[in-house]
């Protein structure tokens, strides 16, 4: 079952600025605020709907509406997030994760993401010749100077 934000309670309408929860702090809001409105993203033009859970959890999981999902109309993108069993803390999760994936879409090659991306590319990449015999060069030399630590008189073969 579905609930739209506008259907619940008027007690559980509160704005996105005053939720407060035991691991989010003023501090940390205020700066997803400043982040969505830096990036253009106003809290009217999101559409918050809360859903039941899926997953591992439980009765607890499948009965209450913690999951949000989140569609920003103006570019389209989704956002589902159940990462926690609070509600109030999934909705500081969910517009995190939209900040940057919309942040992604307008930076391009210069967002964080994309850097993380890249810096794991260039580490996976094959060696070049040069690069794998200096490397190769420099384990023998290890492996010679661990050689004369050995005690004297054991064998080791």
């Amino acid at each position: 079952m579905q609930y739209n934000a506008s259907s619940l309670p008027e007690s559980n309408q509160k704005s996105f600025a005053t939720m407060t929860d035991a691991m989010l702090d003023a501090a940390k809001e205020r700066r997803l605020a400043e982040k969505m409105l830096r990036l253009g993203i106003r809290e009217g033009d999101l559409r918050e709907i809360f859903i039941r859970g899926s997953g591992s959890g439980g009765q607890k999981i499948n009965k209450t509406s913690s999951c949000v999902q989140l569609l920003h109309a103006p570019s389209g993108t989704l956002v589902k997030c159940q990462a926690t069993r609070s509600r109030a803390l999934n909705r500081f999760l969910a517009r995190r994760e939209l900040c940057e994936r919309i942040e992604e879409k307008v930076l391009g090659a210069q967002s964080a993401r994309r850097q993380e991306f890249e810096k794991i590319r260039r580490q996976k990449r094959r060696r070049s010749r040069r690069a794998r015999a200096a490397m190769l060069e420099a384990k023998y030399r290890h492996s010679l100077k661990k050689q004369s630590r050995r005690t004297v008189g054991t064998d080791y073969e």
